[in-house]
């Protein structure tokens, strides 16, 4: 196959700029490395995150942000078997691109612990371009009976949320609050959750995200931008009224970091997975303490967290609601996630 020497891409070329719909050069794979033509690519706040400079990464200048991108293989290094990736199989590249291999946390599968990973979209170019590089290792291997358009939200939103899910140790039958639950992250988590035997209350704002919440089975709704008292409504929601066993927060700002000790359960387990710019997480001493109440965060999973997350939605257990545009959107679609307007997640449809 003769691949060109020049592509389009979103760039962002200075720390807080609108990405330019503009020609690059279309990059090689390394020896590890795979070359993957993008078909379609997420939109996820983490990009907006980028384009801002928001977290205390280091940020590479100019940027191709993304890190959801759906297509095929169509070049590869030498030292890629053709088990791992083929030329024409279908690969996503994932938030985690690439990981030393070497530390104590590879050594245990932790990938995305590593202090020296490579990170879509933010430390290295990611899949806002038709032409995206992978580390074969860390790249997901897509069933080739999967639509790329739908699947594009599981590799990062889809994983993401999954993850959360199992560090929260919920089991079938019990109660998860899920705050942030009408956005594309928490679409999936509702979806997630249910498939796995969890019951969910949903936490949002308004009656679009209410609409598209109990339609994916949430027993519960809770609108933050009506209710007087979140914490009461959610514990009254919940079984026995005694709280969630367990909250996901996805939420993008920090009040609700501070809310949830209020309605889990006792012994119950808050997971934070949300990263509002500066915030931080406050819970108070006693409360925690006497109701032996856990607080962790949750980041995006390890390869075979990515398997799992995959296969719940090739076997049609996974619907992630999303909305389709073109890759010159982009800028549009960052405004729209600014004003908290997006009910799911953007896919954008590359140019071929």
């Amino acid at each position: 196959m003769t691949l060109p020497t020049k592509q389009w891409a979103q760039v962002v070329e200075k720390k807080g700029g609108t990405p330019i719909y503009k020609e690059i050069p279309v990059p090689t794979p390394g020896p590890d490395e795979i070359l993957v033509k993008i078909r379609y690519t997420g939109v996820c706040h983490t990009d907006l995150h980028a384009m801002k400079g928001d977290w205390p990464l280091p940020l590479k200048l100019p940027l191709v942000g993304g890190h959801e991108g759906a297509g095929t293989v169509v070049a590869k290094g030498n030292l890629v078997t053709d088990e791992e990736f083929a030329i024409g199989d279908h690969a996503g590249i994932k938030w985690l691109n690439g990981s030393c291999m070497t530390c104590e946390f590879c050594r245990q599968a932790e990938f995305p612990l590593c202090p020296n990973a490579q990170l879509s979209g933010y430390t290295v170019d990611g899949t806002f371009q038709q032409y995206a590089i992978g580390k074969a290792a860390l790249a997901s291997k897509i069933p080739p009976n999967v639509a790329l358009d739908a699947v594009a939200p599981i590799l990062c939103a889809g994983l993401t949320v999954y993850k959360g899910l199992k560090e929260s140790g919920a089991r079938p039958g019990q109660t998860v609050a899920i705050v942030g639950a009408g956005g594309g992250l928490g679409s999936l988590a509702q979806q997630y959750a249910k498939a796995m035997g969890i019951r969910v209350i949903a936490i949002d704002g308004g009656d679009e995200k209410k609409a598209m919440c109990e339609k994916l089975g949430s027993e519960a709704y809770v609108d933050f931008i009506k209710s007087s008292d979140v914490v009461a409504d959610v514990k009254a929601a919940s079984p026995e009224g005694l709280g969630a066993h367990a909250v996901i927060l996805l939420a993008v700002a920090e009040g609700p970091f501070q809310q949830a000790v209020g309605y889990v359960r006792s012994y119950g387990t808050i997971v934070a997975i949300g990263l509002p710019a500066g915030a931080f997480l406050k819970a108070p001493v006693f409360d925690t303490v006497v109701r032996m109440v856990n607080i962790r965060g949750s980041y995006v999973g390890n390869r075979q967290d990515g398997v799992e997350a995959i296969d719940f939605f090739a076997r049609g257990l996974i619907h992630a609601p999303f909305k389709t545009a073109s890759l010159k959107d982009l800028p549009k679609i960052f405004e729209l996630m600014e004003q908290g307007k997006i009910a799911g997640r953007y896919v954008l449809d590359v140019p071929q």
